[in-house]
């Protein structure tokens, strides 16, 4: 897209300085706390404030008893400042990368549930054809995720939307769909029955999602579906690694996709429990940002996921 030329004045009046201001203004909400977090005097973060509102001929805050609020423009300014700034610290990071003698930089947000099966393969065939692009990878659930996406600290995530982001804002493609099973250590008690119901095993301590999180959100559906409003025992993680240390050392319950907890199957630490669990989580997607260019490296790894999908379409 063409830069359109009746944005250049605002352009060449807007300083890094200012927009470093407007980001710590926004977490501080007051001018001389933010003075001393960016090592400058109060004089000097009120110019650079007063210079921002003239070259953009609005205020950009109110003053109240609870100190700065920003304005509707001054809320577009912090935004735009947050996405600059976060752009100029992974510009840095990927100019480190290529004067280190690599060829990119590849940042991948995943829930956990598409690490054994989706993310692990396609990362070990890519790192194989790119074996100097730098790659990072964060995992976490499917709403975190999507905040990192929106605010460009990862370049693509393999997850799902959620509400409460704009659908419209995001390129959304299917990649893996599986159901979600309940595992527990291999010598939990209930093992001892070969079949069970929803209801049996309510009663025990469980590890979930924290709210807002799509399993947690359809465990809960679930238990409405069925008629059964139980107070669990709940312990909330979204860390894997928390989540089946406890399971090996307690009696504690968990949700996983099925192809995690393969994963840990394989391992010896943990079982699937033969339980028929009605929750129907929705398939893995891989998520883009509609106004964002990839970079090379990370146009690359779409681009294996994409040809990897279609090979096992036309298996299947």
């Amino acid at each position: 897209m063409e830069f359109d030329p009746a944005h250049m004045g605002l352009l060449l009046r807007l300083r890094t300085r200012q927009l470093l201001l407007l980001k710590v203004l926004d977490q501080h909400r007051n001018l001389g706390r933010a003075a001393t977090a960016m090592n400058i005097s109060q004089p000097a973060a009120t110019k650079l404030l007063q210079q921002l509102e003239e070259a953009v001929k609005a205020e950009l805050f109110t003053r109240t008893a609870r100190g700065m609020t920003p304005t509707l423009v001054g809320e577009a300014l912090i935004r735009y400042a947050h996405q600059v700034l976060t752009d100029f610290g992974t510009l840095h990071e990927e100019i480190s990368a290529l004067k280190g003698g690599l060829t990119g930089l590849l940042r991948i947000g995943s829930v956990p549930g598409a690490v054994p099966e989706l993310l692990a393969p396609t990362l070990i065939d890519y790192k194989q054809r790119h074996p100097r692009v730098a790659v990072s990878v964060l995992v976490d659930t499917s709403d975190v995720m999507l905040a990192q996406l929106g605010r460009g600290q990862v370049d693509l995530m393999l997850g799902r939307l959620t509400p409460g982001h704009d659908a419209d804002s995001y390129a959304s493609t299917q990649l893996l769909g599986e159901s979600q099973v309940v595992v527990a250590r291999t010598g939990h008690p209930l093992f001892a029955r070969q079949v069970l119901a929803f209801d049996d095993v309510l009663g025990w301590p469980w590890i979930l999602q924290p709210p807002g999180s799509p399993q947690r959100g359809h465990f809960e559906a679930a238990l409405t579906r069925a008629g059964l409003r139980p107070r669990l025992d709940i312990t909330e993680s979204s860390s894997t690694i928390v989540a089946t240390a406890l399971l090996e050392l307690s009696d504690m319950l968990a949700v996983m996709p099925a192809s995690l907890a393969a994963h840990y199957a394989r391992l010896g630490v943990l079982r699937v429990l033969p339980l028929a669990l009605p929750v129907h989580v929705p398939p893995v997607h891989l998520v883009t940002r509609r106004d964002r260019q990839l970079s090379p490296a990370a146009l690359a790894y779409v681009h294996l996921l994409q040809g990897q999908r279609e090979e096992s379409a036309a298996v299947a």
